[in-house]
Order: C-alpha cells, then structure tokens, then sequence
C-alpha cells in the first residue's frame, strides 16, 4: 500500500499492527501518532469491511491506552478529518492542560516543531515500550 506524500512527508513510520501502519508526525510540541489502515482506496472508516473496522478500533484503544500511560496525558484526541489528506488516517495526540493550544484543537494552532534526534528517540522509546503488538520498522 503506498502511503500518502504528505504523510510520508510530515511523519516517521514507527511499525505496524495486524492492519494499519502506525505514524508519529514530525512536531515534538505535542506527541502525536496516526494510524494508517493498510487498505487501498480507503477515506473513511464506513468504508472498511466489518472486520477491519474492528480491528482498527481495537489499535486504536490499544494506542491510545499506550500513549496515556507512555506520556502521562491528561486527555488523548483521537480524530479522522481527511480533509487535506484523502487516504484515512487517525490522528491521536497526548494534550496536557498546559500545552501551548490547550484547550483548542492543535491544528493550524502553531508551526510545528520538528523533533531532534535525541527527542524522537525518547518519544520512540516511551510508546514502544507500551505497544508489544506493533511490528517494528527496521528503517525506524
């Protein structure tokens, strides 16, 4: 399955669980990761086979329970807006009560901030930890 450019362009691939690709987007103000169904021709989740829904929104609690416990946040948006990026995807962000948007959406809010070496390997490591299901990508 090819990936959309502007996923690939704005990301890191970190792995894959039975169904999606699993993302973290390149702004270290916010952890920030999306999953990406590996279904072709796919922008909405209505349009995944009763299966694969299931099975997305099991990754999905599955991530998101990760990333409370990985990072301490006090709330985990999960949304799949597609507007800019027709391929679906679902973002799922880590919002504290003191990041710089709170309470507001993050999109659009500020310039990202790309991650440094050190930076991404820590956040790669934190979610890693709590993600044994995730298969690993060898150029993560």
């Amino acid at each position: 399955m090819i990936l959309h450019p502007q996923l690939r362009q704005d990301s890191f691939i970190l792995g894959r669980f039975e169904l999606s690709l699993l993302l973290l987007l390149n702004d270290s103000q916010y952890p920030w990761f999306i999953l990406v169904p590996q279904r072709e021709h796919i922008s909405e989740i209505h349009h995944l086979s009763p299966t694969d829904q299931q099975t997305l929104m099991q990754e999905s609690s599955m991530l998101a329970s990760a990333i409370e416990k990985a990072f301490a946040a006090d709330k985990v948006n999960i949304a799949a807006l597609g507007n800019i990026v027709p391929q679906l995807h679902l973002h799922h962000i880590a919002r504290y009560t003191s990041d710089i948007a709170w309470p507001k959406p993050v999109w659009g809010a500020f310039p990202a901030k790309p991650y440094t070496d050190e930076e991404l390997a820590i956040v790669k490591q934190h979610i890693l930890t709590h993600l044994p299901a995730l298969q690993i990508d060898k150029a993560a």
